[in-house]
């Protein structure tokens, strides 16, 4: 597959073809980048909300009055729902959100959603991030010749100090690091902006089946 290269002040472009990008037909993958988002989402959940049930909170081994003769409602305990500090009723409980899914489909989704990305026109490779001065305004007129609107991920290999001094107040830049791009980055942004050795490290990782 041929991708546009950009220089690193994004002012001219070259077709430079890519052949380890892999290629799908049809809706292949596609269940298993479903799977592997939800799962990822899933996972991101602290499920830690809890509740006490009516047998579980404090007090209320008495009757609080008799039955009958009082001109109040009957009542057995105080541990009642409609008491106040009584339990409560279908509430939240501790649980574990969490799903599992398996390498095989791990590495299907990652190349799907990279394929998708860069079929859709969302892949935007630069030689290399270049800031000198350090500075918001070099880094943002890099961007704003390349993608100029809409949020934006940043792909290296490993970003300078430069780079990350320069791209800290641009509010619709994230940075993310090659080895630790996952199926979810791929399909939760429409644009990112990677850099040549950090698309050939990434490639060398979806054509070795390693997914992460």
């Amino acid at each position: 597959m041929k991708l546009k290269v950009y220089t690193a002040d994004g002012s001219s472009s070259q077709e430079k073809d890519f052949p380890g990008i892999p290629s799908f037909e049809g809706g292949t993958g596609q269940q298993a980048v479903k799977d592997v988002v939800t799962a990822m989402r899933a996972n991101a959940r602290q499920g830690d909300a809890n509740t006490k049930t009516r047998g579980e909170v404090s007090g209320g081994g008495k009757k609080p009055w008799r039955q009958k003769g009082t001109g109040n409602a009957r009542a057995g305990s105080r541990r009642s729902p409609i008491w106040v500090g009584g339990g409560t009723v279908f509430g939240p409980r501790t649980r574990d959100y969490s799903k599992k899914v398996n390498r095989r489909v791990k590495s299907l989704a990652l190349r799907r959603a990279f394929y998708d990305l860069a079929s859709g026109g969302g892949l935007h490779v630069i030689e290399e991030f270049r800031v000198s001065p350090a500075k918001t305004k070099v880094l943002a007129g890099t961007l704003d010749r390349i993608v100029p609107k809409g949020r934006l991920l940043l792909v290296d290999d490993s970003f300078t100090d430069e780079t990350v001094m320069g791209g800290r107040n641009i509010a619709r830049a994230q940075f993310q690091e090659a080895d630790t791009l996952n199926t979810y980055d791929l399909a939760l942004y429409q644009n990112i902006l990677i850099s040549e050795k950090a698309l050939e490290r990434l490639l060398k990782r979806i054509n070795g089946g390693n997914e992460s």
